[in-house]
């Protein structure tokens, strides 16, 4: 059973590195509802303004979110697509591993079977 995963974007490598920090997460996971400007989003951290905003601007080059001026606030808001571009992939990858496994499990019985 061959199982092929798509091509990956260009920039797939930077979206899994901005995904790979666990504040970074949180923030993509807070950004969904589009309610927090980044000075509400940096009060929920244990660091300063300043590396929240670094950590959004590491999120906004990998297009995982987008800022939007409020009034005087900027928003940050989740890009819910480039959220399911990567779930997608793992997908991809999940369904390629699962057919290894199976494959795995198919050849061990055979070769039990003609053991016996």
């Amino acid at each position: 059973m061959v199982v092929s995963v798509q091509i990956a974007p260009p920039d797939f490598d930077r979206m899994f590195g901005a995904l790979a920090d666990h504040t970074r997460r949180d923030i993509v996971r807070r950004a969904i509802s589009a309610q927090e400007g980044i000075v509400e989003l940096a009060s929920h951290y244990p660091m300063s303004f300043a590396a929240v905003q670094k950590h959004i601007a590491i999120l906004e080059r990998a297009g995982l979110v987008t800022k939007e001026r409020t009034g005087r606030r900027k928003v940050v808001r989740t890009n819910l697509e480039r959220l399911r571009v990567v779930r997608r992939l793992l997908d991809q990858y999940e369904e390629l591993w699962r057919g290894r496994i199976d494959r795995m499990t198919q050849l061990i019985s055979e070769a039990k079977e003609s053991d016996q």
